[in-house]
């Protein structure tokens, strides 16, 4: 019998454009029956292993190509019916603490309520979450148990896990959130869901798979 296929979903809380595609996953999930996995990665650790920068950066400065870029976040609002996403006026955010976090709350059984407070706090009720205060309140009003969170992000194992997931995403071609993986193919951006979705459906139904 053959193996699960593996897709995987890299992003980091900070990027606006992984927060949309992954509000998009549920439906490929449900086309294709595969699962994502949920890979988190420090976004600013991929730009400096690279050489990249943010999109706000790439951006400033080049006439037209600002209006564009948010024309096109209109028409993925559009086609996806999103309609809680707000900009943070607090962007660009570090993201250091929320990214430990994530990892702590996985270790603690807590990803999934984590993961949703943290992108609800981040783009849809838009909050300063790299200020602790903020941070820790926002969590508190989304009932996580957020100081046992903070005490486990502070461990080397916690820390140490996200420092393997970046370098790792950084050793398998990742340059950017979001960042998909299916099987050993990657894709990049919230634009490239078809094709992601396509991939997933042609290694499926492959020869190989179908037959081990």
């Amino acid at each position: 019998m053959a193996a699960p296929l593996k897709v995987e979903f890299h992003f980091d809380f900070g990027s606006p454009n992984a927060y949309l595609a992954e509000l998009a996953l549920p439906d490929i999930e449900k086309r294709t029956g595969v699962k994502f996995d949920y890979i988190p990665v420090l976004l600013g650790g991929v730009y400096k292993a690279t050489g990249n920068m943010s999109p706000g950066e790439s951006l400033r400065g080049i006439k037209n190509k600002p209006e564009y870029n948010a024309l096109e976040t209109e028409r993925f609002l559009r086609r996806h019916n999103i309609t809680t996403f707000k900009t943070n006026p607090f962007f660009p955010v570090n993201t250091l603490m929320l990214m430990r976090g994530v990892v702590a709350a996985d270790f603690e059984g807590l990803f999934e309520p984590y993961f949703r407070a943290a992108y609800h706090h981040m783009w849809s009720e838009p909050k300063k979450m790299d200020d602790p205060q903020v941070f820790r309140e926002a969590f508190l009003s989304s009932g996580l148990d957020i100081d046992r969170i903070i005490a486990r992000a502070q461990q080397d194992e916690v820390k140490k896990k996200l420092i393997d997931n970046t370098s790792n995403a950084v050793a398998r071609g990742s340059f950017g959130s979001p960042t998909f993986f299916v099987g050993d193919e990657i894709f990049f951006g919230k634009d490239k869901l078809r094709e992601v979705e396509d991939e997933i459906v042609a290694q499926l139904a492959a020869p190989q798979r179908k037959t081990a």
